[in-house]
């Protein structure tokens, strides 16, 4: 096995010191081009890997970046994460992908274990289950950029990437009121959740504002998966008169409520038209199309690395943005009228 190469092993086949061959490495200005280009090219021929860790502790720079998310595997935030890469890597930064599972625990954790490493920024979306936020001022203590993005909590000095939720969920509700629908219920995630009580007071905006009274029997608060979906359709089948319209805080419980509501010989959207939220690849890919809310997720994760970046860029300057992105609804069949022609044509094929 080679033994590891080191700045003297180059620094001895030049016959110069050890530190000049330091700074051309780190680009010191005051090495001349020649000596720098000449530097690297033994480095690589000799095949030299810089130690990361210790140029970090002591540059203070690590040129990586945290990214908490509460599942890696869901569309909505992978597609955020993308965005921080597409904006993050051409300025040199790289990211180290962490998720919290929802767990309180494992996000304190988590942060701990990034500061350890010498990130040079964090930025996250807050797990369900966090109640505190001394974890996050260990961050602010240290003087590292944290960004928040859709879920954030309340503190100050922190910028976040959100969108509108209450317009979402207010532009959802009044298009199944502009179908015609009068009976709308909402499902909705955990109230105690921003984005979700956000949500839920544009729904009930948009009732008050087509003057249909608020019917609490067509609320149902549950998780954000399919089955919960199947619970929710079968609660709202328990009801004397059954809803024709359903918006859903999340397009997988709309799918669960429509599965079944099928099963019951139900009509989408004849009898019941439904709209979801997040547009998830799905959503426009099932023999029936959904209509959903767009999250920008793609923007929301760029934006919040350019104001990382603005961050960096301004280290004396403290900066506290509230960013605030504006959804787009994507009507498609689910929630549009058979009989209405006119409408039909403007089904979203997005």
């Amino acid at each position: 096995m080679n033994e590891k190469i080191t700045i003297y092993d180059i620094a001895k086949r030049l016959k110069i010191t050890a530190a000049t061959v330091s700074r051309a490495l780190n680009n010191n200005p005051k090495i001349s081009e020649a000596t720098r280009l000449l530097v690297l090219k033994t480095a690589k021929e000799m095949n030299y890997k810089q130690n990361k860790v210790a140029l970090a502790l002591k540059s203070g720079k690590s040129n990586n970046v945290g990214v908490i998310v509460p599942y890696i595997n869901r569309n909505f935030f992978s597609s955020i994460i993308r965005g921080i890469e597409e904006e993050l890597y051409p300025k040199g930064y790289h990211v180290i992908i962490c998720q919290t599972h929802e767990e309180e625990q494992k996000e304190i954790k988590t942060i701990d274990n990034l500061l350890n490493a010498q990130v040079d920024g964090v930025l996250m979306s807050v797990s369900k289950q966090t109640t505190t936020s001394e974890h996050f001022e260990r961050v602010l203590e240290k003087h590292i950029p944290l960004v928040f993005f859709d879920r954030r909590a309340q503190l100050k000095g922190v910028s976040s990437v959100t969108i509108d939720d209450y317009q979402g969920g207010f532009d959802a509700t009044k298009h199944l009121i502009d179908q015609g629908c009068s009976r709308i219920a909402h499902i909705c995630g955990d109230l105690k959740l921003e984005i979700y009580r956000d949500r839920f007071e544009g729904y009930k905006a948009a009732l008050k504002q087509a003057g249909i009274a608020y019917n609490e029997d067509y609320v149902i608060q549950t998780k954000s998966d399919t089955e919960s979906g199947h619970f929710a359709a079968q609660e709202l089948l328990k009801l004397d008169k059954l809803p024709d319209a359903v918006f859903s805080s999340s397009d997988h419980t709309a799918l669960g409520v429509i599965q079944k509501f099928k099963e019951h010989g139900i009509k989408i959207p004849k009898d019941i038209c439904v709209v979801g939220f997040s547009n998830e690849p799905f959503t426009k890919f099932m023999e029936l199309t959904i209509s959903s809310v767009d999250q920008c997720t793609m923007e929301m994760g760029r934006v919040a690395a350019r104001v990382f970046l603005e961050q960096v860029k301004n280290p004396k300057i403290k900066i506290e943005k509230k960013v605030e992105l504006t959804p787009q609804l994507l009507v498609r069949e689910s929630s549009v009228k058979v009989n209405d022609t006119t409408k039909k044509l403007r089904v979203s094929k997005g």
